[in-house]
């Protein structure tokens, strides 16, 4: 607000002033508007005992003392004047009554200055004042703003101009308000030094929008073409407001992304980068970016952006969502499994999107699911077919990765229909096909002999093992006449399967063609061999520890020659030439 005083300095000096002293009062400082003119009000005393008859005066313009030849602005005496004040300069106060109040007209900054005044009563009574008014000769009205400018809080901007010329009064008009709201005039105005000035008042409520407004002030003189223009830029403070965010992003995995946060504020706000409450970056700063280098699948994820000043703060966030390949599919889940069983095995995996995930068996699709990161695999009741590889396939349009894994199915050994005897000249051989998990053993029986030979006697069976099949071969040589009956059992620790083994090929014709005879030969043949293996296995007791324990059956083979079908030579016997039983 403007400050006012219903009663100027001014006189109060002067009453004070009366005591008999040589004492003056002038403003210390004075304007008006360059071309306009300006009074500057003076008041001075002298010792009572001095009762001159006329009081001069002389006003000086810089300096206060005649030695130094001061320009002179105005000289009661002879009106002898520096030539910068001719016709510019003259006395409104009478001297007399010890008013010195100068005024000057036609301003121009030159005159500009310190203005002191001599009072001169005649003789040696002349007294040089130290006090003194200074001039300032302007050319523009004084707008004054607050300090601070809130947007949303009423402010109150004024318009002052000197009114120190009795000749000119200026008249106030606002520039650029309309926005903003109507003026009020106060009109002409005393201040505290007894100087005057024209007061206009603007009223109003700020925005954001109007910082920066560049607001006028006219001052304009009647009757003349003078007219002096000022103007202010509005500094309006407000809080932060984002206006500039990168929407949600998607990136590859690998590649740069680049994140922008601008905000608008006054004064420029503190811009953080944040996620998941970890400060990335933060600058004082109007726009901010937040630079991500080869970004990895971890770098997904809500990013937050913190635009702070002392007015207020905003926040907006921008989701960054990274695409890639899926990851190598994982397995969790039954691996081995019982006959019947019912069978879960789940499939996972990570990607972006989501990727196809499928299980194959042998190129034969079991289940799929589309962009799902999960895929769950039932087999109800497991067969043996069911045993074997798997494979889980993870695939997007960025790439595909797989996972093998294996189903093993334990069962029952099955014996395959492929097993059988045949016979070929004086070789027989006795194939049994076992398919079972885990792998099972293999005997051969002769229920007619009671004798048994086990896969673990490697002199007489030769036993192989691909996948679930097992394949147990037993080989005799020899002249035999009448197929034997061969019962093939394989066990294990699910069950135990026996089979009497078929006799395949011509070999089965001969021996209804031999006769009995032929029967009675091949049957004596047949105990030669059985006499000669007892008593070999009689020898092979002495020297090494028994192959069997009590209760065993006892081993029995179908001929005097015998070799390992397949195996190597190693597993050849010598021929026997007799053949005795004990």
């Amino acid at each position: 607000m403007i400050f006012l005083t219903a009663l100027p300095l001014f006189w109060i000096m002067i009453s004070a002033s009366r005591g008999g002293h040589w004492s003056a009062w002038m403003p210390s400082s004075i304007s008006a508007f360059e071309g306009t003119c300006v009074s500057i009000p003076c008041r001075f005393d002298f010792p009572d005992e001095l009762r001159p008859a006329v009081v001069h005066g002389v006003w000086y313009f810089n300096s206060p003392y005649p030695k130094n030849y001061p320009p002179v602005v105005f000289k009661s005496r002879t009106q002898v004047v520096h030539e910068s004040f001719q016709g510019r300069s003259r006395l409104l106060g009478d001297l007399g009554l010890r008013n010195c109040t100068l005024l000057l007209s036609t301003l121009s900054p030159e005159l500009g200055g310190k203005y002191y005044f001599r009072g001169d009563l005649g003789g040696y009574n002349q007294y040089t004042f130290s006090e003194h008014s200074v001039l300032d000769v302007i050319n523009t009205p004084n707008i004054v703003v607050p300090p601070e400018v809130v947007a949303g809080k009423e402010v109150e901007v004024s318009c002052m101009v000197p009114d120190n010329c009795p000749e000119l009064r200026p008249e106030l008009s606002w520039l650029g308000h309309e926005e903003l709201g109507e003026p009020t005039v106060l009109g002409r105005l005393r201040e505290d030094e007894g100087t005057w000035v024209q007061v206009s008042l603007l009223h109003f409520v700020p925005t954001r929008e109007a910082n920066g407004h560049r607001l006028g002030c006219q001052a304009a003189f009647p009757n003349t073409t003078l007219q002096f223009e000022g103007y202010a830029s509005l500094d309006v403070k407000y809080p932060p407001v984002i206006v500039e965010m990168n929407s949600s992003v998607e990136a590859i995995e690998g590649s740069h992304v680049s994140l922008l946060c601008g905000a608008d504020s006054n004064p420029p706000p503190l811009l953080t980068w944040m996620r998941d409450g970890t400060v990335l970056r933060e600058a004082v700063a109007e726009s901010l970016y937040l630079e991500l280098e080869e970004v990895t699948p971890g770098e997904d994820g809500i990013y937050a952006c913190l635009a702070e000043n002392a007015y207020g703060q905003d926040n907006r966030t921008v989701e960054l969502s990274v695409m890639y390949a899926p990851w190598k599919p994982t397995v969790n889940g039954t691996v081995v499994a019982v006959e019947g069983e019912t069978v879960s095995i789940l499939c996972s995996t990570q990607s972006n999107p989501d990727p196809i995930l499928t299980i194959f068996k042998e190129k034969q699709i079991l289940a799929t699911v589309i962009y799902e990161s999960q895929l769950q695999l039932e087999l109800p009741a497991v067969t043996p077919e069911d045993d074997g590889e798997y494979w889980c396939v993870a695939e997007n349009q960025y790439g595909q990765r797989a996972t093998a894994f294996n189903l093993s199915v334990e069962f029952a050994p099955m014996i395959l229909l492929e097993s059988h005897c045949a016979a070929a000249r004086d070789t027989v051989q006795c194939l049994c096909v076992v398919k079972s998990n885990p792998e099972p053993s293999v005997a051969f029986e002769l229920p007619s002999r009671n004798v048994t030979v086990n896969e673990t006697e490697r002199e007489f069976v030769y036993s192989e093992r691909s996948g679930l099949l097992l394949t147990s071969i037993l080989t005799l040589r020899g002249q035999v006449q009448a197929p034997p009956r061969v019962i093939c059992t394989s066990r294990n620790l699910y069950g135990t399967k026996s089979l009497e083994l078929p006799f395949q090929g011509a070999h089965r014709l001969m021996w209804a063609k031999i006769g009995p005879v032929g029967a009675v030969v091949a049957f004596a043949i047949l105990i030669a061999i059985v006499c000669y293996i007892t008593q070999t296995r009689r020898k092979k007791n002495v020297t090494e520890s028994p192959s069997f324990s009590a209760g065993d059956n006892p081993h029995v083979l179908y001929s005097t020659d015998f070799r390992i079908s397949g195996a190597p030579e190693k597993y050849e016997s010598k021929e026997v030439s007799t053949l005795e039983c004990h």
